[in-house]
């Protein structure tokens, strides 16, 4: 059996530094504040062009004001680096935080919670691109002038130990992600009360581990009590509940229940194109999962015209060679090689390999992703040497960037194993198949 890697279904992790804190009407002008209030209204709202534009006017009016050394001008320098990286061009929003870093540093010390900041927010940019080597010195540093500047038990320190969590998980070691992540959770709770909405926020992260561990009796009740209080925080209609929902109905689904998952993706669908506006990227998230449920179920009349929706919203809103465009290419040409579609599937899975290797690079998990699954193509039309040098580059790649006793790392052994065994490689799929039962048997 060929099986699809995960696909980037868009859980949401929770916003970590989605804007550095601005103190208004500093130096820079009343005129910047407001400038970087609409900014962040803009970027909440999904309208991305429209902010970038706002943000490159406060970052030139605070050159003009200030000079370009002046701390309000590394505020408007993250902000666009932010805004940048939102749409995926981290080409240029990495000179952008790096400039940002610089002027922090010099203005207020290295020890700065300001700093701290920043260096989350560059590290971020290093995680999207697959980059953990360089992603987690920086948080480590930041969570460090975090401890140091405001103690071990601030708000703050709690986002920062989030974060480095996150980087843990995506290398595999679940262990370390899980510890950092109670601690998180932890500080949370004392220092907001159980029923916060940043509780919340740590709980879904805690539950999502958990889901990717597979240990779904662990994950429910922390998405279930995520999904309570925020219900009774934020009220049953807001942006934050649909993505409880989403993230509960998705552990429904791996479970196999449809008949739970399907009424949450819909219920959070309409929260969502309710709040945010019918072409807001969130909305082409939920819109991907429920499609994703359908595809599963073979169900392709109602899954197609969702995925396709989905990808238009992303790329209007996004730009055509934004990495979710590229996930959202994927999961289309996936749907079409179920229903033996090749003709279709194959220039979607070329374009989304294109997109993300420019976006990530060529040692990205997503790029493996996609390999694996346009060598899930070729294996179904029996074109065995195109799918078994796909499988060998994607098990390559997640070896790399996840190590080699990642659950991704056993899906793509088993895959190229099956190919093995189709060719008559008998020995050698069945060391492979040896390799993934014992990455399978790991208590994580």
């Amino acid at each position: 059996m060929h099986t699809i890697l995960p696909r980037t279904l868009f859980l949401g992790l929770a916003a970590v530094y989605v804007l550095s804190p601005v103190t208004y009407a500093q130096r820079a002008g009343v005129e910047w504040g407001g400038l970087n209030q609409e900014v962040m209204e803009l970027y909440r709202a999904g309208e991305y062009d429209r902010a970038v534009v706002v943000a490159q006017k406060a970052l030139d009016l605070a050159e003009q004001n200030v000079g370009g050394d002046h701390p309000d001008v590394a505020t408007s320098l993250n902000n666009l680096a932010l805004l940048y990286r939102t749409q995926g061009d981290h080409t240029k929003a990495e000179p952008l935080f790096r400039r940002s870093l610089a002027i922090k540093e010099k203005a207020l010390g290295p020890d700065h919670p300001d700093v701290a900041a920043i260096l989350g927010n560059l590290a971020l940019l290093y995680k999207a691109q697959g980059d953990y080597a360089k992603a987690k010195p920086l948080f480590e540093r930041s969570l460090a002038i975090l401890e140091k500047a405001l103690g071990p038990d601030h708000r703050d320190v709690a986002t920062g130990l989030n974060n480095l969590a996150a980087i843990y998980e995506s290398q595999g070691d679940h262990g370390e992600a899980e510890r950092l992540y109670r601690r998180s959770l932890a500080v949370r709770e004392k220092v907001l009360g159980p029923d916060h909405r940043d509780v919340a926020t740590s709980l879904n992260n805690l539950a999502l581990l958990y889901r990717t561990q597979g240990d779904l009796a662990k994950a429910e009740p922390l998405f279930a009590r995520s999904l309570a209080i925020r219900e009774k925080a934020l009220g049953p209609e807001h942006p934050d509940v649909a993505l409880s929902l989403n993230n509960l109905a998705l552990l429904y689904d791996n479970q196999g229940d449809y008949a739970k998952a399907e009424p949450l993706f819909v219920r959070s669908l309409a929260i969502r194109e309710k709040a945010l506006g019918p072409n807001h990227p969130d909305v082409a998230t939920t819109m991907n999962n429920l499609a994703a449920l359908y595809d599963i179920q073979g169900d392709y009349a109602k899954a197609e015209p969702l995925f396709v929706r989905s990808l238009a919203i992303r790329e209007k809103a996004l730009g055509p060679d934004h990495p979710d465009v590229g996930n959202s290419l994927d999961n289309l040409a996936v749907l079409y090689t179920h229903r033996g579609d090749y003709a279709k599937a194959e220039p979607l899975f070329r374009r989304s390999l294109a997109i993300l290797e420019k976006a990530f690079g060529h040692d990205h998990p997503d790029v493996a992703t996609c390999l694996n699954n346009l060598a899930l193509l070729y294996d179904s039309q029996r074109d065995y040497a195109k799918a078994a040098s796909l499988y060998r580059r994607s098990l390559e790649i997640l070896e790399k960037a996840l190590g080699p006793n990642h659950p991704n790392v056993a899906t793509c052994l088993d895959n190229l194993a099956a190919v093995y065994r189709a060719t008559g490689r008998r020995t050698d799929a069945a060391q492979l198949e040896q390799r993934a039962a014992k990455i399978r048997a790991i208590r994580r």
